[in-house]
């Protein structure tokens, strides 16, 4: 079981771990256009060590990206993936405050916008395609007729109810604060999102039935095995 990422032992203590760290949060906490010598600050290292371990602020952004990623698909992997997921998912909302500063990274880098953000939002759609088909695998939820779309929407509504919420308006987030607004999000958030998740919202599957004889599904060889007799 993986603990969140500001209490997990320091296993990775080289410099490059350092300073991606230390951009994490010095993103998180004035936006993706900090300079490098605030970095290397935050770091305690100098820029040029910077540019010698990324090559460039690009390569920078890159391996914070390509962390802050693999992060969020082993939380989501962990929860969704085995029958032994209550326990995990449990587990990261005890320790909830120390995944605030990669919930900053998120929404600033959404905030950013352009290509760079619109690229972050396709590393987590086919992310989240590949955790969900391994919780489809392994029994703990249920095949969906539109894989690919029901990742994507999963994702895009997780980062929209995000946005909405911004806590980020200011040049500057206090990542100090960040944690409280984190844990007040999820108190109010958690139980009609797995409320939602867990039991149908719909009690008739009318809706769902005219959905699926309009042409718009006409090419599948069977719409209906994934329903549940629930």
């Amino acid at each position: 079981m993986r603990s969140a990422p500001a209490t997990r032992a320091a296993a990775d203590l080289t410099a490059r771990a350092r300073i991606r760290d230390a951009a994490i949060r010095r993103f998180a906490a004035d936006g993706m256009n900090v300079s490098l010598r605030g970095v290397a600050a935050d770091a305690g290292v100098s820029a040029g060590l910077i540019l010698h371990h990324f090559g460039s602020r690009a390569g920078l952004r890159a391996a914070c990206d390509d962390h802050v990623l693999a992060e969020i698909r082993e939380s989501k992997s962990a929860v969704l993936g085995h029958a032994g997921g209550t326990g995990t998912f449990l587990a990261q909302l005890a320790q909830l405050e120390g995944y605030a500063p990669l919930v900053g990274y998120v929404l600033r880098c959404m905030q950013s916008g352009g290509r760079l953000a619109s690229d972050f939002v396709e590393h987590l759609v086919t992310d989240a395609i590949a955790y969900l088909q391994e919780a489809v695998d392994a029994g703990t939820i249920r095949p969906s007729r539109a894989p690919e779309a029901r990742a994507r929407l999963l994702v895009e509504q997780g980062i929209g109810a995000l946005l909405l919420q911004l806590p980020a308006h200011q040049d500057h987030l206090d990542l100090q604060a960040l944690p409280g607004w984190l844990r007040g999000y999820m108190d109010r958030i958690a139980l009609p999102l797995v409320e939602l998740y867990t039991e149908p919202l719909l009690l008739d599957a009318g809706l769902l039935d005219a959905y699926l004889a309009t042409s718009v599904l006409s090419h599948l060889d069977d719409p209906s095995p994934t329903r549940s007799s629930s």
